[in-house]
């Protein structure tokens, strides 16, 4: 989200549309490259933040098995992934897009003609997995108010439930949220390794500057109830 630059014109991942985040600080994070992305208001779409370049799905949530000499033993199904999200006392209820990164290594974001619909972050954790499970919503569009436009109402303790692909729910409960400016974004503490079976929210929020850009980011934490 920080420096936003949308152009929904994109193609994401699974969808007709994308939009594009320019590049804010970066830092390296074990082998990966964390880049702090942007979001716009007036212009186009709010977005949320992400990492760059090669967070490898398998490796944060890749199936685990038994060491077995004999070879018999069939490894654990892969981490079904999210299909839903759902926090009741905002009321909000969507679907989940898959959000990969653009070609350029920004993190792709809803497009601004599918705001009301959230995305998960293919190259962090599974929900439910251990890690940091990123899921980015809009704060609003060009279109008018987005999926998360409540997020800054939501409380510690709330439940944020998450439907997966084999239909079974998740639960998370939130433990704090967090306001930063968008030229600071805690990208080690949001993407970095965790053992924990953690979930993050991030939409965009504050005031706006000279070009109609907010100037914060909204990040949720939740772990596995």
């Amino acid at each position: 989200m920080p420096r936003p630059q949308h152009d929904p014109e994109k193609h994401q991942r699974h969808h007709p549309a994308r939009a594009r985040l320019a590049l804010g600080p970066a830092a390296v994070l074990a082998a990966l490259v964390l880049l702090t992305a942007g979001c716009s208001s007036g212009s186009g779409s709010d977005g949320a933040t992400g990492p760059g370049a090669g967070a490898a799905h398998s490796a944060s949530t890749g199936a685990s098995h038994t060491d077995d000499p004999g070879g018999t033993k069939p490894s654990a199904p892969p981490a079904a992934d999210p299909a839903r999200v759902t926090i009741p006392s905002l009321g909000v209820d969507s679907s989940l897009m898959a959000l990969g990164l653009n070609k350029d290594g920004t993190v792709e974001v809803p497009p601004a003609d599918r705001g009301m619909t959230a995305g998960w972050y293919t190259g962090g954790a599974v929900p439910g997995e251990p890690g940091a499970a990123v899921i980015i919503g809009h704060n609003s569009t060009r279109l008018g108010r987005a999926v998360f436009h409540d997020l800054k109402k939501i409380r510690e303790g709330a439940d944020i439930a998450v439907r997966n692909t084999r239909g079974a729910t998740l639960h998370f409960t939130v433990t704090g949220t967090e306001t930063v400016g968008k030229t600071s974004f805690p990208t080690q503490k949001v993407y970095g390794p965790t053992d924990a079976r953690a979930l993050r929210l991030i939409t965009c929020d504050g005031a706006f500057d000279a070009q109609g850009h907010p100037v914060d980011n909204l990040i949720v934490y939740a772990t596995l109830s």
